[in-house]
């Protein structure tokens, strides 16, 4: 089972390793290209990448998003990084990783990691946990900020599926796409709740 250790000593790891800094940007760019192309064939461009229309509660999924109140919200993200965790009748429920400066999403996921369908991060792979599970517990307290419910009929794109294997540099990735406020103001108002 992936520890809180084994996490910060893979991050600490790769930090400053241009190669994984290449890969990264590299999956990124190919993500963007594959959602903001949509005339081109999706599936034969990027085969590796698993293209839904669908969700299932506990895998890790990126999606263009136009939130129904934005003009409400004092700020909001259209390119979320979400583990879905309640699947409604008109979207669902989830923690957007986004929302937390890279090293909580990092803590949060290891954490999140104790409720992993299996150890070996493969296609099987899923967090099967619920809010009523994590809530009030004070380690989880940082996940309270990330919690974003998500209309089907606002999603503006197909769920482009992370490999369980592939989760902990998305986490790294710098994609969350903030509207009305910065990055920094909103990690600052996550971590301070």
């Amino acid at each position: 089972m992936t520890t809180q250790v084994d996490l910060e000593r893979l991050f600490n790891k790769y930090r400053y390793d241009a190669n994984i800094v290449i890969k990264s940007k590299t999956w990124f760019q190919q993500q963007v290209t594959l959602m903001t192309n949509r005339r081109v064939n999706e599936r034969l461009l990027f085969k590796e990448q698993k293209l839904t229309s669908k969700i299932i509660p506990g895998k890790l999924y990126m999606f263009y998003y136009d939130p129904k109140t934005k003009d409400k919200l004092p700020y909001y993200d259209t390119f979320p990084l979400v583990f879905p965790y309640d699947a409604l009748n008109d979207g669902f429920i989830g923690l957007n990783m986004h929302y937390l400066p890279y090293w909580h999403r990092i803590q949060l996921m290891t954490r999140l990691m104790k409720f992993a369908s299996n150890t070996t991060l493969d296609t099987n792979t899923k967090i099967r946990y619920s809010w009523s599970l994590i809530a009030g517990v004070s380690r989880f307290k940082v996940a309270e900020s990330c919690i974003k419910r998500y209309l089907s009929s606002h999603v503006e794109s197909q769920f482009i599926e992370v490999p369980a294997n592939d989760w902990h540099t998305a986490m790294m990735l710098p994609v969350e796409r903030f509207h009305k406020s910065n990055k920094n103001a909103i990690w600052g108002d996550s971590i301070s709740l």
